[in-house]
């Protein structure tokens, strides 16, 4: 333990020495006149991969790139170094007799992880190697920290998601997935405006925190003196939209619920929600399935993908199946068959599903759907009909009253998007609120509340609508091949350290 401890104490010196170095070395071009840290501006003309791919083109041309140092060699009178920039990286041949003798000697005492602007002439090594022969170097900036080794230094997840612009400025797989992630937003967005949707935006600080089972955050308006919540859910506002006339809305952004941590679970998430008038669950449906595959072919170039090492095919029709099927095929108890409450509970003791003494034969049958269905749906499926007591917002089937028009989507076994023929009846709303209410009172502290705005906007007349909510993160995550969603989130909720 103490050899231990006596390395750990050395190496800590050593670093300590390093960054003392580094901050010496800023010092001196600063009494130079040389500090990095005035340059304002520096004119890039080309990326890495802009040079490669269009070398021969390029060849023997003056260009002017900028990027991170990320490894250098000094031989003498010549140097090389490799500058990492958005695209990728690029080697650079650094000579004295080409930058002259004084910028020479500043560029030898330049560190790995300093931005430096690069202008010369582009050629290709006698090994091969793409370069761009330098005749001016310029330090944009001093980095005043060690980055950490490239293959040992930045693997502990923890330091990964804190310090996201080392992990990206490390880990080239890492900022792919961003760029992905962004394609894949502007892909969703071209879809839905070509289908004649208009993008909008919704209060995220409300008074009223509805549309969802979920815990709201809590805060204090000073300026109103009032209690507010931060919203867990899109829906209330943008049907208030489709009141409003405007028949195709969608809204893209971050909404807050009050929840554990986990692969699939961060407290403030992206969500997608859109509304359309004048259809129902089925055209949810038809939508979701085709925009899945227009962002897959978009972004990813194929309908097939692969997650966790498993192919996942998104150019093939859909499965659809309610979720009374979907528990008689994999438990093998038809629902449809139980006659109340009382019957379900007897059977959820029987096959071990544990229920509150508050849930009813809808709850039961949703919690047999979560213990022995959610597992086997790795393709795309459709699980639809839910029923109306996990559903409030959600218009009844009217030859089965009490099932709803709903769907979720599930893909490698993941909820991915959840979606309603919406609930246009006011007086049926405000019945299904006061169920909710006196769920909260029994203790469902994810129940909704009365919004009596909403059921004024109802009362006002809302055409027969089609909804559905999309948990973006997630299919970023499965589009980019992520076991988890904090990897496909800059900057994840973290517990503060402790200092």
């Amino acid at each position: 333990m103490g050899e231990t401890q006596n390395a750990e104490n050395a190496r800590e010196q050593d670093i300590n020495q390093l960054l003392k170095v580094r901050r010496e070395k800023l010092e001196a071009l600063q009494e130079k006149g040389k500090d990095p840290f005035r340059i304002t501006k520096y004119d890039v003309t080309h990326h890495s991969l802009d040079i490669k791919e269009g070398f021969e083109a390029l060849e023997g041309s003056t260009v002017s790139i900028a990027g991170r140092v990320m490894s250098k060699r000094v031989m003498g009178k010549a140097s090389f170094c490799n500058v990492q920039d958005i695209k990728g990286n690029i080697q650079s041949y650094v000579a004295r007799d080409s930058i002259g003798e004084e910028s020479y000697a500043d560029f030898k005492k330049y560190d790995v992880g300093d931005i430096v602007g690069i202008k010369g002439e582009v050629f290709k090594t006698k090994t091969g190697e793409i370069s761009v022969h330098a005749t001016e170097v310029t330090l944009l900036s001093k980095s005043l920290q060690i980055l950490p080794e490239k293959y040992h230094g930045l693997v502990n997840t923890d330091i990964r998601y804190r310090q996201r612009y080392t992990d990206l400025i490390m880990n080239e797989e890492v900022k792919d997935t961003f760029i992905k992630r962004s394609q894949i937003i502007s892909s969703i967005r071209r879809y839905l405006d070509s289908q004649g949707f208009l993008e909008v935006e919704t209060p995220m600080l409300v008074s009223n925190a509805g549309g969802a089972a979920a815990r709201p955050f809590e805060t204090h308006y000073n300026a109103l003196d009032e209690d507010v919540k931060l919203r867990i859910s899109l829906e209330l506002y943008l049907k208030r939209l489709i009141v409003g006339g405007l028949e195709r809305v969608y809204e893209i952004g971050r909404v807050f619920r009050n929840e554990g941590l986990d692969t699939r679970h961060n407290p403030e998430f992206t969500l997608m929600e859109l509304y359309q008038a004048y259809t129902d669950y089925n055209g949810m449906m038809d939508l979701t399935e085709n925009m899945f595959r227009h962002v897959a072919q978009e972004v990813c170039g194929t309908t097939t993908v692969t997650y966790g090492g498993v192919e996942i095919d998104l150019g093939s029709p859909f499965r659809r199946i309610t979720m009374i099927d979907a528990v008689k095929e994999y438990s093998g108890i038809d629902f449809d068959q139980i006659k109340d409450t009382e019957e379900a509970k007897k059977i959820a003791d029987e096959k071990g599903v544990h229920y509150e003494a508050r849930h009813t034969k809808g709850d039961i049958l949703n919690l047999f759907f979560e213990e022995f269905v959610e597992e086997h749906l790795v393709q795309p499926t459709f699980v639809m009909d839910h029923p109306v007591e996990i559903s409030p917002l959600t218009k009844r089937k009217p030859d089965k009253p009490e099932y709803v028009e709903r769907f979720e989507l599930f893909i490698t076994c993941r909820e991915m998007c959840n979606a309603y023929s919406e609930l246009n009846d006011p007086i049926d709303q405000r019945a299904r609120f006061a169920a909710q209410e006196e769920a909260f009172a029994a203790g469902d502290e994810e129940a909704n509340h009365t919004d009596e705005d909403f059921l004024n906007a109802l009362d006002i007349g809302m055409p027969p609508t089609g909804g559905i909510g999309y948990g973006i993160d997630r299919l970023i995550m499965l589009l980019t091949d992520s076991p988890a969603i904090r990897d496909v989130l800059l900057f994840p909720t973290m517990k503060t350290l402790e200092k």
